[in-house]
């Protein structure tokens, strides 16, 4: 079968893979959309960050190169000797974070953990073999391409939970890439009544207006600090990092008030230079997340299923597999339009 597999920086080919036995515990997902991540563009574009490549990863138990692609929803095309809640024709969303399961599922995921689609074999396929651990149903009402959004929309969710956003807070979100864009959406679903989004991109703005920020910032054009304090002048209840360099980083701590939340969502490929004076100068707290618990997962597709979350509206292109190095990883790097890319496999709905 094709499969976009990822060999080295800037090294992503569309090439004949053979898919292994399914496991006894396993699903057989016949993948039908999958969408590029901004972790993948990280792996294309920096990489390896998390695809493993001197040593086997330990949940895995695979190494590059290896498929790429860990947002993907299909239908179930056969079943492991031990599967007991899945059924050949089943609709599903796939939960791609793999961890040892031996602690609550709160800090579980912090406790170590893989990815499907990047610390090995992922969604960027015909065919996928996944744990029936890491399956969801997908709502009847959500198409297959909803459930492609299921996961990244779910790390927005995890964030702005473990933010303590609550009904009435001012955020200020920090990049308007998808992740970015599906904090808005987050944000606002949780009770946040300003929403103040910073980019360099006045297309990326345009699109966070459309999502439901209320009030966006062009950092190239206007000091970020000042135009945040000219609308909230006692700082924003909570900031989201979603752009990864050091900047945004230490603006969005200048931007909240005393005791309230900077969390960081974005991935720092590269360390930064950063003096914690800044903290202890402001009051503010940082916070982290990473990832999402199965709770959190579930939550977010009933969520998309009674249209409390609508992350549709991020979708910019559709893509074949052969395209996805052209038209996806590189348009994504060199096109600002762009937000979310999904691939078309199967194509079903």
């Amino acid at each position: 079968m094709k499969a976009a597999v990822w060999h080295g920086l800037k090294d992503i080919r569309v090439e004949d893979v053979e898919l292994r036995a399914l496991r006894e515990d396993e699903v057989k997902v016949r993948v039908a959309w999958a969408g590029i991540c901004g972790s993948d563009l990280h792996e294309y574009e920096e990489g390896p960050v998390f695809v493993p490549v001197d040593a086997k990863a330990d949940l895995t138990g695979e190494v590059a190169p290896l498929t790429m692609g860990h947002e993907f929803a299909g239908v179930v095309e056969e079943v492991g000797s031990k599967v007991t809640n899945f059924k050949v024709g089943d609709r599903v969303v796939v939960n791609p974070t793999l961890t040892y399961r031996k602690k609550h599922e709160e800090v579980d995921r912090f406790d170590g953990f893989n990815f499907i689609g990047l610390h090995g074999n992922g969604g960027f396929a015909k065919y996928a073999n996944v744990p029936e651990t890491n399956i969801h149903r997908l709502a009847d009402n959500l198409t297959l391409q909803d459930g492609a959004l299921v996961e990244p929309m779910a790390v927005a969710v995890q964030a702005v939970k473990d933010s303590g956003v609550e009904l009435g807070d001012t955020v200020a979100v920090f990049g308007a890439g998808p992740i970015g864009l599906l904090t808005i959406i987050a944000a606002k679903a949780s009770g946040a009544s300003k929403i103040i989004v910073l980019d360099l991109s006045d297309n990326r703005l345009e699109k966070a207006k459309e999502l439901g920020a209320t009030h966006v910032i062009n950092s190239g054009k206007e000091e970020p600090v000042q135009a945040v304090r000219a609308i909230a002048p006692d700082g924003v209840d909570v900031s989201f990092e979603v752009a990864g360099v050091a900047p945004t980083f230490k603006q969005a701590i200048d931007v909240t008030k005393p005791k309230g939340n900077m969390m960081i969502i974005s991935i720092f490929a590269r360390p930064i230079e950063w003096n914690p004076i800044q903290l202890i100068n402001t009051g503010v707290n940082v916070l982290s997340s990473i990832v999402y618990t199965p709770s959190t997962f579930q939550r977010t597709i009933d969520a998309m299923s009674t249209g409390q979350l609508n992350p549709q509206g991020i979708i910019t292109s559709q893509i074949v597999l052969d395209d996805i190095v052209n038209k996806g990883f590189e348009a994504l790097t060199n096109d600002k339009t762009q937000s979310k890319i999904l691939v078309e496999l199967s194509g079903e709905k």
